[in-house]
């Protein structure tokens, strides 16, 4: 804990002077001077962002934010006027400058206009905390940076820089506090959230603790990966039911646009961030990362309680699914995701002839619109021709708990 390295730095200061005579003028102004480096950097790694602002932030929209000085109850005197916390905008190229200069540089300009960004610094006798609380701040507009080849306005990453400037008890040392966000990107129209949360994503979770603002890898193993579409999809799906080893399989096939390749393959591969948000899948008008979000979505939406039941299978391709059916009774059925459509889902069932012949039929894609005007369990309750639940489960075992009233409403 800061207070706790805070002790220790006052009693080895308390004993230095203690034994000034000993340790002669030359040495002890050496020590002295040390010790005001220790304490400056001491009292500079205890300002911290405890609320961050949105990663993907849309100008002309509110904001909250807040900063914390965790020294501050310990080491601020009372002082005539509070202090005062100032938020700017930086780039990452400002945002590197900082980091290299150990944050002993200051912000020249900022890149974006930020109205109501100075808030006072207070400390809270009861709680014992030292907080700047951002509650109505606005990104009017922001300066856009050059951009590095065919680097998208939603893959430039900047961030906020909280600072101010105290004086310390007892010494009186004059020190500014600076401490940035996390990577923001910032929009100006809705249709760029999903694209701008992509660069989010892989920052989030492929970027090195230690590193130089906003670098990360251009590629990454695909197991990696697997785990961050996991943990997303229950994140945002608000589910203990995370994707299964098919599942992955399936992904890797879409990914990395191939079909020879066993799972055991996939494992050894790396990919890369232009197979992620930037190339269009083959034969389709969107990338990897915008079809898996619409998948997210419309879970999350209307599907959470069908996919926490497993009666989505969900990430299974179409020829995969003849492949299951093709066996099966007349009337076998099963759900997976569109490929051709974003955030749909669709139904696929077999109907076997009276020669025993199969041909698998799949039903047009229900989107988030359609479902929230009837719920999937009783679109499968209307539909005679599904029977059974892939592999062999009545629809009404199965969906039962899920059919609402005779007029639906949202699943």
């Amino acid at each position: 804990r800061c207070e706790n390295l805070l002790e220790v730095y006052f009693q080895l200061q308390q004993q230095v002077m203690a034994a000034s005579t000993e340790l002669g003028p030359e040495l002890l102004s050496r020590l002295l001077e040390r010790f005001s480096e220790v304490l400056s950097s001491l009292v500079k790694s205890s300002f911290l962002v405890e609320k961050q602002p949105p990663q993907v932030l849309k100008t002309q929209t509110k904001f909250q934010a807040s900063v914390r000085f965790l020294l501050g109850p310990r080491l601020l005197k009372a002082a005539p006027k509070p202090y005062v916390v100032r938020a700017d905008m930086v780039t990452e190229k400002q945002a590197r400058e900082l980091e290299l200069s150990n944050y002993s540089n200051t912000l020249s300009e900022s890149t974006g206009e930020i109205l109501h960004n100075t808030v006072a610094l207070e400390t809270n006798p009861t709680s014992g905390t030292c907080c700047a609380n951002f509650k109505n701040v606005l990104l009017k507009k922001i300066k856009r940076c050059e951009r590095k080849g065919s680097e998208s306005v939603t893959e430039e990453k900047c961030a906020v820089l909280f600072s101010t400037n105290v004086a310390l008890t007892p010494s009186n040392m004059s020190i500014h506090l600076q401490v940035l966000s996390l990577p923001i990107v910032v929009i100006v129209h809705g249709n760029q959230d999903n694209n701008a949360k992509a660069t989010v994503l892989w920052d989030n979770a492929f970027s090195d603790i230690e590193r130089v603002p906003f670098v990360v890898a251009e590629r990454v193993p695909w197991d990696k990966m697997c785990d961050t579409l996991n943990l997303k999809f229950m994140a945002e799906v608000q589910t203990t039911k995370g994707l299964l080893k098919e599942h992955y399989f399936f992904l890797a096939q879409k990914i990395f646009n191939d079909h020879s390749a066993s799972p055991e393959d996939f494992q050894s591969r790396h990919v890369s961030w232009a197979q992620f948000n930037k190339e269009i899948l083959p034969g389709r008008g969107f990338t990897f990362w915008q079809w898996f979000d619409g998948v997210l979505d419309l879970t999350k939406r209307c599907l959470k309680s069908y996919w926490s039941d497993r009666l989505i299978m969900g990430f299974i391709s179409k020829q995969y699914v003849c492949k299951l059916l093709s066996m099966k009774p007349d009337g076998t059925f099963l759900l997976r995701f569109s490929d051709s459509e974003i955030g749909g889902v669709t139904i696929a069932y077999v109907i076997r002839g009276k020669d025993g012949s199969s041909q698998v039929e799949n039903i047009q894609p229900f989107s988030a619109k359609d479902l929230s005007i009837r719920s999937l369990g009783d679109r499968i309750r209307d539909l005679e021709q599904l029977r059974n639940l892939y592999p062999n489960t009545p629809k009404d075992q199965a969906f039962g708990s899920h059919y609402n009233s005779e007029w639906g409403g949202p699943g």
